[in-house]
């Protein structure tokens, strides 16, 4: 995280005048001033990179005037000059002036329920297509799911999003009852905020094709190499059904590498399906970075930038844990 905040900082040096992304060009230069002292654009490259890491650190040093003027709150020691344990501070937006934190929180519930679906959906028909094709080696049944992985590997996502949308919220409209954009909340005039479930469907759906064929791919390809071990054999010679040596013995073994692409694809989808979430109209934290680029508001897309790399190291971090839960083998002895 601290290679990324390095990345991200720099990364933004030099875009413009914030002062002037702030207030317009017909800002008078009183007010520029302050509003660069403020934001330490006063101060060497080296010291505003020591007020950003101080800022976004988790624990940090603030004077009084300091946290009242940024509205930060946490577990402070000392008096004048605090040692303070708070929650990242990002900032606030060029354009709105609101707390990019409280921004991003608002956008990532429609990110997180996206993921979650997209990838429920890809795993279970992921798998199940890779099962069968193992199963069914060699036969029609084979044959139709490797090639319908490969059609979902082959589909980048921005083409399909434009594709679905048009097909299914446009053309077929009349019988899906689906919009082309839409988010999960949506107000409306008479009724006020209302709950729009159904608006996830197609992005959902969009997302969730290419995570499916390779998880198909994968599930295949390990279910046949653990078919052919021998511990397989001994299990059918001990007596034991077909559907228990499948689902009791070869599926657990051959999920290592499925967890891996699993895991993988929901962190990439939980850090913004950035295309997906523009062109569906769906808050997320996708589009507001994308909105936030638009407009040069390089607060909000900085800590879009953190907040997603955190949630990726997260479920990274997690993806080992589960290759102990699914594999024994991968136990510490006792």
């Amino acid at each position: 995280m601290l290679g990324v905040v390095v990345i991200v900082f720099f990364l933004f040096q030099g875009f413009g005048d914030p002062a002037r992304l702030i207030l317009g060009q017909r800002a008078d230069a009183g007010t520029l001033n302050n509003i660069r002292r403020d934001l330490y654009l006063d101060q060497p490259k080296w010291k505003q990179f020591l007020y950003y890491l101080n800022d976004v650190s988790p624990v940090s040093i603030y004077n009084e005037e300091e946290l009242k003027e940024k509205n930060i709150h946490g577990i402070g020691f000392g008096n004048k000059t605090r040692l303070l344990i708070k929650f990242p501070y990002l900032r606030r937006s060029y354009q709105t002036r609101k707390e990019v934190w409280s921004m991003l929180m608002e956008a990532l519930p429609g990110t997180i329920i996206l993921a979650f679906l997209a990838m429920f959906i890809a795993t279970v028909a992921g798998m199940a297509l890779g099962i069968l094709a193992a199963i069914k080696k060699d036969t029609w049944l084979d044959t139709t799911a490797i090639f319908t992985s490969v059609l979902g590997i082959s589909a980048p996502s921005f083409f399909m999003s434009i594709v679905i949308a048009y097909v299914f919220g446009f053309v077929l409209n009349r019988y899906t009852g689906l919009q082309m954009t839409g988010s999960l909340f949506d107000t409306d005039p008479f009724s006020g905020r209302q709950w729009q479930l159904r608006n996830a469907i197609l992005p959902t759906l969009t997302l969730g094709i290419r995570p499916m064929a390779i998880i198909a791919q994968l599930t295949r390809g390990s279910m046949l190499d653990i078919l052919n071990q021998d511990f397989i054999r001994t299990a059918y010679a001990k007596g034991l059904s077909r559907k228990q040596v499948i689902w009791r013995h070869a599926l657990r073994n051959a999920l290592n590498p499925v967890i891996t692409a699993i895991t993988g694809w929901f962190a990439e989808l939980l850090a913004g399906a950035f295309f997906v979430e523009y062109i569906f109209g769906w808050k997320g934290i996708g589009k507001i970075t994308v909105d936030a680029l638009a407009k040069l508001d390089f607060p909000l897309v900085m800590g879009s930038v953190l907040v997603t790399s955190f949630v990726f190291i997260t479920v990274n971090m997690l993806t080992d844990w589960l290759y102990r839960v699914v594999d024994p083998r991968l136990r510490p002895n006792t």
